[in-house]
């Protein structure tokens, strides 16, 4: 993993993607966010928008661009500034049907979990965020994933207000790819977006800065990673 470890303003928009050893540029190929210029998260984890955060649930899709993308390759959400609230990370993806580029992908059962990033925790140094501060997250794409169009979901949950039912924010980045040189590997399990959490578990609702005297440790939320 690729990480840049410097301070600077929050800003939690991933506009650009990491392929090919090249920095794309800005809604290239991830679909423009509703929060491009106010930053804002998305709190409601039952919200349409909460699938991908797109400016325009209708035409966002179709004016971006689709990356080719092997199969086994790194891949990064790249922000324009650091990303500095504490939390956790995690990637989907999903079947592109018809297509990367249409409204309708990714609307059905069809996401899975590719990777993720949680907060160590131990009774010494309680939970550590290591992922504050950062401009970056990198992961792989399974060598044996399928070939064929996806959509990629890279989310960041905030947990800084998270001790209140609605207050962890969610940072959402929709990438358009086409996944190439693939495998026949089956990912799972499959979830939908939105659908896939509640807003009541307890990697979502935690109250960071007092846990409970019997914690034992971060709990991700979501399924399991397939890696393939």
């Amino acid at each position: 993993m690729s990480l840049l470890l410097l301070m600077s303003v929050t800003k939690d928009t991933f506009p650009d993607l990491w392929v090919n050893n090249t920095l794309s540029s800005d809604w290239k190929y991830v679909r423009e966010t509703a929060n491009h210029y106010s930053n804002g998260p998305v709190t409601n984890v039952t919200d349409p928008e909460f699938r991908c955060y797109e400016l325009d649930l209708v035409n966002t899709a179709s004016q971006t661009g689709t990356a080719t993308v092997v199969a086994g390759s790194t891949v990064g959400f790249h922000s324009d500034a650091s990303m500095g609230h504490p939390g956790y990370f995690d990637v989907y993806m999903t079947p592109a049907v018809p297509a990367a580029n249409s409204e309708a992908a990714g609307t059905g059962k069809t996401w899975f979990k590719i990777w993720e990033w949680s907060p160590t925790w131990s009774k010494s140094t309680g939970l550590v965020f290591a992922s504050e501060n950062i401009w970056q997250f990198n992961f792989t794409i399974p060598k044996s994933l399928p070939s064929g169009q996806y959509l990629i979901r890279g989310e960041q949950i905030a947990l800084h207000v998270a001790e209140s039912y609605g207050g962890a924010q969610f940072y959402i980045g929709c990438a358009q790819v086409n996944v190439i040189n693939g495998g026949t590997g089956k990912p799972g399990p499959l979830v939908s977006i939105p659908g896939v959490y509640t807003g009541y578990e307890p990697g979502i609702l935690i109250n960071i800065y007092n846990l409970p005297a019997n914690y034992t440790g971060y709990q991700a939320p979501g399924p399991a990673v397939w890696t393939g």
